[in-house]
């Protein structure tokens, strides 16, 4: 998909792996200040906003933390358009959450055209090509047989269902000393094939400005986790008065460091 900015926009912003869940309230409520304060005439939420996803028919649940969330996405897309694309945890997110909500849901990976320049935007896991029992999952859970079947089940299974599997997420990311980071060469096939010259993803935690050659490089994102020690989480901005992207504290809205 390409998706061209409106003439208006003047201000992006890019955020990933907030991991929202009901045990988390600091991280939530540094989100919610976000939508509310952010100058930005778009945010880009590149996957893993939700810790877990497990159907849309979890918004229906009265006074959920689905519900919460809900109301937080409708509020801010009435002021600023919002982009959502699936991660590796709530991949599951569909046109109902969209419909409620509405916030856009593009697929991964989708080109990005804004001051001038062609920016490849995606959450990043497909393209951690090390990690491969987690591809080979990836493979599985993302088929449309069994997104059918799992979405057929009753709610409390689903959500049991996804509690076992992060339980066996984290037990193997324990046993593994160093965890799988996107491959360079295929992202600079991605690159080249789209046509762009710089590549924004999350999914790996590990923020940081990558050059890949003399023409390409990549943006990762932070993760954001506000209820831990230490604390973690920025917001990437592209905007039409500075050259390259910058990164905010999404409490303060003020530049962090540079890359």
């Amino acid at each position: 998909m390409e998706l061209q900015a409106p003439s208006p926009w003047q201000a992006i912003d890019f955020i990933s792996d907030l991991h929202l869940q009901a045990s988390e309230m600091k991280t939530l409520v540094a989100w919610q200040r976000y939508l509310q304060h952010t100058t930005a005439d778009a945010v880009f939420m590149l996957g893993d906003l939700f810790e877990v996803w497990v159907g849309d028919d979890t918004v229906a649940v009265h006074d959920s933390f689905e519900q919460l969330c809900v109301r937080t996405l409708r509020a801010a897309s009435q002021r600023m358009d919002i982009f959502i694309l699936h991660g590796n945890r709530d991949f599951l997110m569909g046109h109902a959450l969209m419909q409620a909500t509405g916030v856009t849901l593009i697929p991964d990976p989708t080109v990005l055209s804004f001051a001038g320049r062609r920016w490849l935007l995606t959450h990043g896991d497909a393209l951690c090509l090390a990690d491969t029992a987690y591809l080979a999952f990836r493979a599985q859970v993302r088929s449309e047989s069994w997104q059918s079947a799992f979405l057929a089940k009753p709610l409390a299974e689903r959500q049991t269902l996804a509690r076992q599997m992060r339980e066996q997420s984290e037990a193997r990311k324990q046993s593994t000393h160093e965890y799988a980071d996107v491959d360079t060469e295929a992202a600079l096939q991605w690159l080249q094939k789209f046509n762009a010259a710089t590549m924004i993803h999350g999914h790996t935690h590990r923020p940081n400005h990558h050059a890949l050659d003399v023409e390409h490089s990549r943006w990762v994102l932070s993760d954001w986790a506000l209820d831990h020690v230490p604390t973690r989480a920025d917001v990437l901005r592209l905007d039409l008065a500075h050259p390259q992207p910058y990164r905010l504290d999404p409490l303060t809205l003020l530049p962090t460091k540079p890359d």
